[in-house]
């Protein structure tokens, strides 16, 4: 095998057909001898004067062959094996149960939510007839919040686990190879339901349970030790530990370990709202005008300080669409989507502001639950100013810049609809006031970002969780309980699809050492 790294036209990098040539060429290397080429590492360099895409490659030669993914990982019979209940079946939930399966441990996973076949039905309802199940919705149901978003595998969480286990398995259960090498690896809202199942299929054909439509009610701790979990199908399970991988909406969880006398603190988390541009617009400011046949759609990341406070972008969806996120009547939020292709006519992102336990007076007075009720109090003004259902607030970004009133709205990708709303007015000022000035800055970094084609719309509330269920640093179980093992995003341990898997596949491990 010979690694070759090559700075490549979009054009060039589009098709094998053209790079293998230039990467033998590179290699010195006759076109004849090659038996198959495989890219290693793919990225966009749209700094200087021309776009150049960087490819690193690896060239076999005679009987050489790329790795086998699909044999290094081994998914045993585990239907007689020693039981550990997984709480959850997002991204942290699923990785935990496929490795308990790789490490001969039997997974019980018990999701709130419904499939993902029944789960689009309660989407489609909510999108189309405002219904909204506060079951089985954009957070809750099989494969989690992130089973329909953009799918984003990039992170920086290097040091907690290996990165290429998570894509790789991903890949395996049906992902597209691009995942593997891009540098900012997305799979996309209509692929991850199909990926998401077959790893509930992987999961059943090795003697593992997924049971649905079934929520944890209960947990008894007998002598620092979970005896069993109660659900709401009225059934108790018994099992040798307890993964919990409920996602970052679960409030009654937090309640229950509360109950129970489990340590929780608060910790900080981010709010603001979802700014949404015409894709090519973005497109344009990005590739600063350059032809984009052979370029994907445009991304942007950007962040600054303003009145000692990041401001930021999270969760960007080039291409994408603007989708409701509630979990409960009586409040509203917004999130972000977009399918593998991501062509749709928006790009969206959330422009968000730090808040820290200090913001927040409950915390300074010791109550860990404090962040959600802060959550809940935007979500709750958005409800009200968006005057129906599922519909929201919006206003031109330049109009919520300058604090003044839009006279009319563009269009937007937000199904359930919009009202035109003075969201500079009544947002509160801690939050309002540095996004203003936020997006002037952005402006500064990406001119034609602040134009009257695009669209704020409130509110984006969870970013993240607002509280951690405090663990053992060591043995990642919780204070005091020592088969009760938080991970995830819910558990404030992890950002994201990739984080939150490999923290799900952390638990795991220590969960097999100890039981087996």
């Amino acid at each position: 095998m010979t690694l070759i790294d090559l700075a490549l036209s979009p054009h060039d990098a589009s098709e094998e057909k053209y790079f293998l040539p230039l990467a033998c060429k590179t290699a010195n290397i006759s076109q004849e001898n090659v038996s198959a080429i495989k890219i290693i590492h793919k990225s966009i360099d749209a700094r200087g004067h021309e776009i150049v895409v960087n490819l690193k490659v690896a060239l076999y030669t005679g009987d050489e062959s790329p790795e086998n993914i699909t044999a290094k990982y081994k998914y045993h019979d585990v239907s007689k094996a020693k039981t550990c209940v997984v709480v959850g079946s997002g991204p942290a939930g699923l990785f935990a149960a496929l490795r308990l399966i790789e490490l001969g441990v039997k997974p019980i996973v018990i999701e709130r939510g419904k499939n993902v076949k029944e789960r689009k039905r309660d989407i489609a309802l909510l999108n189309l007839q405002h219904i909204l199940n506060e079951d089985s919705n954009y957070c809750y149901g099989e494969g989690g919040a992130g089973t329909f978003s953009d799918g984003k595998l990039y992170t920086r969480s290097n040091k907690r686990g290996d990165i290429s286990r998570i894509l790789e398995i991903f890949h395996i259960h049906g992902a597209d190879s691009s995942i593997l090498y891009e540098a900012r690896p997305h799979i996309g809202t209509d692929k991850l339901p199909k990926i998401v199942s077959t790893m509930r299929e992987t999961i059943l054909k090795c003697g593992g349970e997924v049971r649905f439509s079934t929520k944890l009610t209960d947990i008894e701790i007998v002598d620092n030790k979970v005896k069993s979990i109660k659900t709401s199908t009225g059934d108790e399970i018994v099992a040798e530990a307890v993964i919990l991988a409920t996602g970052h909406s679960a409030e009654d969880v937090y309640k229950l370990l509360a109950t129970k006398g489990i340590k929780l603190e608060a910790k900080g988390f981010a709010m603001g709202v979802r700014v949404e541009h015409p894709r090519e617009l973005i497109d344009k400011i990005r590739y600063r005008g350059a032809d984009t046949t052979y370029l994907p759609t445009a991304s942007y990341n950007v962040a600054t300080q303003v009145e000692g406070r990041g401001v930021y972008s999270f969760c960007m969806c080039p291409g994408g669409q603007i989708v409701p996120s509630s979990t409960q009547q009586g409040y509203t939020l917004v999130n972000g989507m977009s399918s593998a292709a991501r062509r749709n006519y928006w790009s969206n992102a959330a422009i968000v502001v730090e808040i820290r336990q200090e913001d927040i007076p409950e915390i300074e007075k010791g109550n860990p639950m404090a962040g959600f009720e802060y959550q809940k109090q935007l979500e709750r003004m958005t409800f009200l100013n968006g005057r129906s259902n599922q519909s929201v607030p919006a206003q031109r970004l330049t109009d919520f810049a300058k604090g003044r009133i839009s006279t009319s709205l563009p269009a937007t990708s937000y199904v359930p609809g919009v009202v035109n709303s003075p969201v500079h007015f009544w947002l509160p000022e801690f939050i309002g006031k540095r996004l203003q000035e936020g997006f002037k800055q952005f402006d500064k970094k990406m001119r034609g970002f602040l134009t009257e084609e695009a669209l704020v719309l409130a509110s984006e509330t969870r970013t993240s969780s607002p509280i951690r269920i405090v663990r053992d640093e060591q043995n990642l179980n919780c204070i005091g309980v020592e088969n009760l093992y938080p991970c995830g995003e819910g558990a404030g341990y992890a950002g994201g699809i990739v984080s939150s898997a490999m923290d799900g596949e952390n638990a795991a491990n220590v969960v097999a050492e100890k039981i087996k």
